[in-house]
């Protein structure tokens, strides 16, 4: 009400006011909702990279799976193909005995047969040595894979921790929390470009 230059605020009139300068919480608690939506903001951007962290974790993960299969799969050729070695190498030393023991006129027919063994030793010998490569080869690749997998575990960790800290924040409206926070996301996000460069 007013009267004679004087004028009276109704108790909601004042609400209304604060409200549309940011309500009593900006006033009264240095910023709160300022504090609120930033961290608000900060964690839901927080929440969508750490889920980008956590799907390239699970995809090193089976990369890494599939990989040591594939050099699974490459041993057991190579030791086949070594099992297949040793057999020829059983069949020249046979044919080198028949050789010494035969006459003469079949030393030739058994000298071919030795000669044969040989040639095919040293092509499945190749062939072994070649699987065992690239054995060794799919081995390092799922190592790689392993190794970055764990720094995308590492850098989702954190950013959950991050998360959490902010929600402790909210909480309590403590602004070191909110620094806590900060930090902790920065160390995430570093730890996944180190996961992001194989480091």
């Amino acid at each position: 009400m007013s009267g004679g230059g004087f004028h009276v605020h109704g108790p909601h009139d004042h609400e209304l006011e604060h409200a549309a300068q940011g309500g009593h919480g900006d006033h009264e608690n240095g910023g709160t909702n300022g504090m609120i939506a930033q961290i608000a903001v900060i964690t839901a951007i927080i929440a969508t990279v750490g889920a980008i962290f956590s799907y390239m974790g699970g995809a090193t993960q089976a990369n890494a799976g599939l990989y040591k299969n594939n050099a699974s799969i490459k041993k057991t050729e190579a030791s086949n193909q070594w099992n297949f070695f040793q057999a020829k190498s059983t069949k020249q030393s046979l044919a080198e005995l028949a050789r010494d023991l035969a006459p003469e006129d079949k030393k030739i027919a058994y000298q071919g047969k030795i000669d044969r063994y040989e040639k095919e030793k040293n092509e499945i010998k190749l062939v072994a040595e070649k699987l065992e490569n690239e054995a060794t080869a799919w081995d390092k690749s799922s190592d790689e894979q392993m190794h970055q997998h764990h720094r995308w575990a590492q850098a989702t960790t954190v950013l959950q921790v991050s998360i959490a800290l902010a929600a402790i924040a909210l909480l309590t409206r403590k602004k070191w929390l909110e620094y806590g926070m900060f930090a902790l996301a920065g160390v995430g996000l570093i730890v996944g470009a180190l996961a992001a460069l194989h480091i």
